[in-house]
């Protein structure tokens, strides 16, 4: 195991330089993006499919934020509206001009994502989910909840989803108290997806040792803490050796562990000093935010295969995401294929559907 190197905490200042010299290249990217597409003959729209979006439902009631300071109530009260109204998730595509979304309920916006999950909650949530889906076919897909720390229960409730139900992946927490995904009592939900053949969606969640360091930072605070633990759990993954156990284990992080990408593939330390192609073969990565900068990074470490369009909705209500991400992948010198690609084919081909 990694203890050492892991201690979540451990991991925050050389995190740090990797956010920053990505930050310092936002503004002219995004500009040098606007020249671009305006002196480009107009291609057709991109057709997105968004990766990264929640749903609670009514079957519980959503509590995003909940420690989140006073200033922040009336966003989060809007997000937890969003979240439970599935009129208000399907109206967001058209004005996103989004194809089709991928949904998934975090245990985190339902109860403290440190507690443990009670009996029947998690099979509430899938049933739910695939109840929506039915209802939409075609323009919504679902990722089943688990718990991925809780042995072959979260295994047996994930197979069930996707063999049952017809889910099209796993969504789980980069962290739970002091436990990464490197746990032995994530192995089996870990395993289980890779003979499945669907992708583990690891998300990040706010780290309780982490926000009493920077909680006092408001938002920006919390994007460090949660991107440094979604990067400590791809650490885990990749250092522990179980994408060498693992063959077929496909993961999907989010943007805000671009610190761990970089550090890894920048400095190819341990697992990767041995095999500088594993991240190429198991890690994928969102579009949040849509910064060219962030793109340009992630496309040249990752490939153009494996980056999906994701945008955090609803906690981040993006609008005109096709021209937005073209003009992105425009910046990023990214052809008419590899447009196609981060935008829908990617994640359709990773979540098998034809």
């Amino acid at each position: 195991m990694i203890q050492g190197l892991m201690h979540r905490r451990s991991f925050v200042s050389a995190l740090g330089a990797g956010l920053a010299a990505v930050k310092m290249g936002l503004e002219s990217s995004s500009a040098r993006a606007q020249a671009i597409s305006s002196s480009t003959n107009e291609p057709g729209p991109l057709k997105v499919v968004d990766f990264h979006n929640h749903f609670v439902g009514t079957a519980f009631t959503p509590s995003a934020g909940a420690n989140a300071p006073a200033a922040m109530r009336p966003y989060f009260d809007q997000v937890n509206r969003s979240l439970a109204d599935s009129a208000v998730l399907l109206s967001s595509m058209e004005r996103a001009g989004i194809a089709v979304r991928v949904v998934n309920t975090p245990l985190e916006f339902i109860q403290d994502p440190d507690e443990d999950v009670p009996a029947g909650r998690v099979e509430r949530i899938n049933d739910q989910l695939a109840e929506l889906i039915a209802r939409n076919r075609g323009r919504l897909y679902a990722l089943a909840t688990v718990d991925a720390f809780s042995g072959e229960a979260g295994a047996k409730e994930l197979i069930r989803s996707v063999r049952e139900l017809g889910l099209r992946g796993v969504f789980v927490a980069s962290a739970k108290r002091d436990l990464l995904l490197d746990d032995p009592s994530a192995r089996p939900t870990l395993a289980a997806a890779a003979e499945l053949g669907v992708p583990v969606f690891v998300h990040p969640i706010t780290d309780v040792q982490l926000r009493r360091r920077f909680g006092k930072y408001g938002r920006p605070g919390t994007t460090f803490n949660r991107g440094t633990v979604n990067s400590g759990a791809l650490l885990a993954l990749v250092e522990s050796g179980l994408f060498d156990e693992l063959r077929e284990l496909h993961v999907v992080v989010t943007t805000l562990a671009i610190g761990g990408i970089l550090l890894a593939a920048g400095f190819a330390e341990g697992k990767l000093r041995q095999d500088p192609a594993l991240l190429r073969r198991h890690v994928y990565v969102d579009t949040m935010g849509l910064k060219p900068a962030l793109m340009r990074a992630t496309l040249d470490v990752l490939g153009p295969d494996h980056v999906l369009a994701g945008t955090d909705w609803p906690i981040y209500l993006e609008t005109d995401v096709p021209n937005r991400l073209l003009d992105a992948l425009i910046a990023c010198g990214a052809g008419p294929a590899e447009q196609r690609m981060v935008a829908g084919e990617n994640t359709m081909k990773l979540l098998g559907v034809a």
